[in-house]
């Protein structure tokens, strides 16, 4: 048991707040743009994306602190789309991002989606693996979007069990 439990929280939540900053500055580096740019593009959403209805924010605190966190929101009526995927860079390879994962789709099952959708970068080859390890099928390109589209996209079909 590894006492990781996860809180749900809005994107203003102090508790995602490490977690979006710590990513801002990994996406920064790995894809050469300025940390503030992609700080305010990590947060610009419309108000309510990641919230009860048709979304949620989910963060992993362990003894108090945040150490991974995800979001979902509504892609179609049958799809929700994953974003803000994140495990804190002092905590990775200790299983998070996979039980993450699981919380998202339950999560997500229970609003009545029946598949999960994502897009990555091609920069994120960590993330890449984490989707393949765990049931997500890797699609030729990404489905037509509204918003901002990156190279690598994956699906999945939830249980229905």
């Amino acid at each position: 048991m590894t006492g990781l439990r996860f809180v749900p929280v809005d994107t203003g939540d102090e508790l995602a707040q490490p977690l979006l900053a710590e990513l801002a500055i990994e996406y920064a580096t790995r894809y050469e743009a300025p940390e503030a740019a992609v700080a305010t593009w990590l947060r610009n959403h419309p108000a309510g994306t990641f919230s009860p209805p048709d979304g949620g924010m989910l963060i992993g605190v362990l003894d108090g602190k945040p150490v991974t966190g995800g979001a979902f929101c509504r892609f179609d009526d049958d799809t929700a789309e994953l974003k803000r995927i994140w495990t804190d860079s002092g905590s990775r390879r200790r299983g998070y991002a996979t039980m993450l994962l699981a919380a998202l789709e339950a999560e997500i099952a229970e609003r009545g989606y029946r598949r999960v959708y994502l897009t990555t970068g091609n920069r994120q080859p960590e993330a890449e693996a984490l989707y393949d390890s765990t049931g997500y099928t890797r699609l030729d390109e990404p489905l037509p979007s509204h918003g901002d589209v990156f190279p690598v996209a994956f699906i999945k079909a939830l249980s229905t069990a």
